[in-house]
């Protein structure tokens, strides 16, 4: 039998958002849209008012507010993800998500994956999940394309992850 039980926290669901957020082609053409054509238009009123003025200190700091916008947008937009994450789940949710978690692979019990969460126990069929991903950090079993079951590699307390993903990569070919 195959088990691995680990901590899933704050951290970890910001972490597979952002992920999921950066993987997304609409959302960056976005922020590369916002991180240049914002100061583009603010580099051409700047040349404006040192053309057409010929005043260069406030065309310096329109300029400066220009490559600012450009650097820093991105990162406020990070931030701001962030905390839009969290503010989408209640107190309910959270406790039910937060919290130790054990998968398990039982030889009596073949066709499923046992997850016992801070919300219960669950059975996932094999054939019901999509496939398994490995990061830096974080091994992802993705349930449909957008969601995954997350697990922080330094937050496993008992069992071999690799031994356990290994498996379920091998199950989910099985079962596809």
């Amino acid at each position: 039998m195959f088990e691995v039980e680990y901590e899933f926290g704050e951290e970890d669901l910001i972490h597979f958002n952002e992920i999921q957020f950066m993987r997304n082609e609409d959302i960056q053409h976005n922020i590369k849209k916002n991180r240049w054509v914002v100061p583009g238009v603010m580099g051409l009123i700047g040349g404006f008012y040192y053309f057409y003025y010929g005043d260069a200190k406030s065309s310096a700091y329109v300029l400066v507010l220009a490559a600012l916008w450009a650097l820093l947008s991105p990162k406020i937009m990070m931030l701001d993800l962030r905390r839009q994450i969290l503010k989408n789940y209640t107190n309910k949710e959270k406790s039910n998500m937060f919290g130790t978690y054990t998968l398990s692979i039982d030889p009596a019990n073949p066709n499923y994956l046992l997850e016992k969460s801070p919300s219960g126990k669950n059975k996932m069929a094999w054939s019901d999940l999509v496939r398994v991903e490995y990061g830096k950090r974080y091994v992802y079993i993705y349930i449909d394309l957008t969601t995954a079951l997350v697990i922080p590699v330094d937050k496993v307390k008992k069992g071999n992850l690799e031994q356990f993903a290994e498996q379920a990569e091998k199950m989910i070919e099985r079962f596809a």
